[in-house]
């Protein structure tokens, strides 16, 4: 058991607090051979020893009954001390009523006086030194370093300890976000965005102490609480930003919560968590809500994605997966001419049937595999314009979406050039849209793939333009090739005169660039001529077709030829 008696190979240190001699040699003859043991005559010079600290102590074994301090009195000043709570203490007594009050004030361990039994004294002392030692190396690993919460790890084992004795009791299982966070680390510093942390952890320790609450911290950002069931949680949430509007009021901190009430005990805490968290995470976004409760809707809802993500491997190779295909038109001559297409995927599932792209695109965008559908559809593209330009000694080119996780891969490029020469085509053949948003993520970076691709000879599309905040930022800084305006514009310049503004605006922005626009979602005659009259460029959605299969789309070739 030497393990106990020495650390980093120096001997432990133990305080003996005893008023009468007799009774510190005897306790100090048995111990000094595997510790090193100081004196202390009273509750006073104890302290006075502990204060200097000269030596980190491991055990103090504390008489009660003593002159200028007694035993109870140290032990009340040590219990509200941070400095000194985690020493173990074993009172020395042969009275039960002491051994009591001493409970009471956190006493480790209690010696019968007299100390007739050694063996029984040292198995004491090594074990609770022992017992502390792990003690605070699980309050280590336990514990969250910036708020003092549980870990993740420590939350889930805990919740698993507690539900073994307690299975009977409902519970609920919440999760906190907090709305961009990242926006106040990259506009206050990392400094203030700790502290906004801090103070959501120990708000949350205070509304849920009454309803027995167990908190911990996650993935920078997230919290999660295991709580009874039943709890008002509108109320809690009030608390919360009430809380944080007083502690950090230069911070307008918005939270989301999602909750799992009286959790499926057949499903693992695991799955908790991530219903909690899919809950909060519904409601991304919606400054309509700021609760969500995880249902039968969210489950059936998750067994859907669940699936569509565990066939999309086999969709590809069965090719379920069809790239269908609208027409763009240049309306600016005397009749529209075909200028180009988009390619646009469709799911033609064996048991679900047709699935939306808006079920399963983000989807793919929010766990990676947008990647793999993305490169599906460049594939499938490219191998179509390369058969229409055979067939038909026509080019029609094809844009593809670029999604924000294709922009960080290394080897794009190389996998377009590829790509191009596997189907013998040249880079206008392959256009390549760019949705806004990407820009907001990493503005420097997408700079750079889009320099480096139109150095190859691609076209650029932005795709939405107008949709988002950075729209002005990104035509200072973003060489482009054409301009596809937001389709909400479209739907509602002949209602609204503002959006009637900003369809003009941005035609008169591409102008003064030198590039195209692509107007999307043109449903009507009298969209088209408006849209013509203030000069756009090319014209794309219903007027003309919906997105059709290779075989339908033939018939627009066909009909350019003639």
């Amino acid at each position: 058991m030497q393990k106990y008696k020495e650390k980093n190979g120096l001997r432990r240190h133990i305080l003996i607090v005893d008023d009468e001699m007799i009774n510190r040699e005897i306790l100090g003859n048995l111990l000094s051979n595997d510790y090193e043991v100081h004196f202390a005559e009273n509750g006073k010079e104890a302290l006075e020893i502990l204060k200097k600290r000269e030596h980190i102590y491991s055990l103090i074994l504390l008489d009660l009954l003593m002159p200028i301090m007694d035993g109870f009195e140290l032990m009340e000043i040590l219990k509200n001390d941070e400095n000194y709570r985690s020493i173990p203490i074993i009172v020395m007594t042969s009275e039960k009523d002491a051994e009591v009050k001493s409970i009471r004030l956190g006493a480790a361990d209690f010696i019968t006086k007299p100390y007739d039994m050694p063996e029984v004294i040292l198995a004491r002392c090594e074990r609770i030194i022992e017992l502390q030692e792990d003690k605070n190396l699980i309050s280590a690993a336990e514990k969250d370093n910036l708020t003092g919460l549980y870990t993740k790890d420590f939350f889930t084992e805990y919740i698993k300890q507690i539900e073994k004795y307690n299975p009977e009791k409902k519970k609920d299982l919440v999760a906190f976000n907090v709305e961009h966070f990242h926006l106040i680390n990259e506009l206050h510093g990392r400094k203030e965005g700790d502290r906004v942390l801090k103070c959501i952890a120990d708000l949350l320790s205070q509304i849920f102490e009454d309803s027995h609450g167990i908190g911990c911290r996650s993935e920078a950002d997230y919290f999660y609480i295991y709580n009874e069931n039943g709890t008002d949680y509108d109320k809690a949430l009030e608390k919360l930003l009430d809380g944080l509007n007083s502690s950090v009021p230069d911070f307008h901190v918005r939270l989301r919560m999602g909750v799992y009430p009286d959790v499926d005990k057949t499903l693992m805490v695991e799955n908790w968590i991530d219903r909690a968290k899919t809950a909060c995470d519904r409601i991304r976004g919606d400054y309509s809500i700021q609760i969500s409760y995880y249902n039968n809707e969210f489950y059936e809802r998750s067994k859907y994605q669940e699936k569509l993500i565990n066939d999309i491997d086999k969709a590809i190779l069965s090719r379920d997966l069809i790239v269908y295909y609208q027409p763009k038109y240049g309306i600016q001559g005397d009749i529209p001419t075909l200028r180009s297409a988009e390619a646009l995927i469709r799911w033609k599932h064996p048991e679900l049937g047709m699935i939306s792209p808006g079920d399963f695109i983000p989807l793919f965008e929010s766990n990676g595999l947008i990647q793999k559908l993305d490169r599906y559809v460049w594939s499938e593209a490219a191998r179509q314009v390369g058969e229409w330009k055979k067939h038909y000694g026509l080019s029609v080119p094809v844009s593809v979406n670029v999604s924000r996780m294709d922009i960080y891969y290394p080897k794009l490029r190389d996998d377009f050039k590829t790509l191009l020469d596997t189907n013998g085509l040249s880079t206008n053949e392959l256009m390549l849209e760019i949705t806004e948003s990407a820009y907001a993520d990493n503005a420097d970076q997408l700079v750079n793939v889009i320099e480096s691709l139109r150095q190859d000879g691609f076209m650029i599309e932005m795709d939405d333009f107008g949709s988002g905040y950075s729209s002005l930022n990104m035509l200072t800084t973003i060489p482009i090739d054409a301009l596809k305006m937001d389709m909400k514009f479209i739907r509602n310049m002949q209602k609204d005169e503002k959006s009637m503004k900003l369809v003009e605006l941005i035609l008169d922005i591409a102008k003064f660039l030198k590039v195209p626009v692509i107007a999307e979602g043109v449903e009507t005659s009298e969209q088209l001529k408006l849209l013509k009259d203030r000069g756009c460029d090319i014209i794309q959605g219903y007027y003309f077709s919906k997105p059709v299969p290779p075989k339908e789309f033939n018939h627009f070739i066909e009909q350019e030829i003639k």
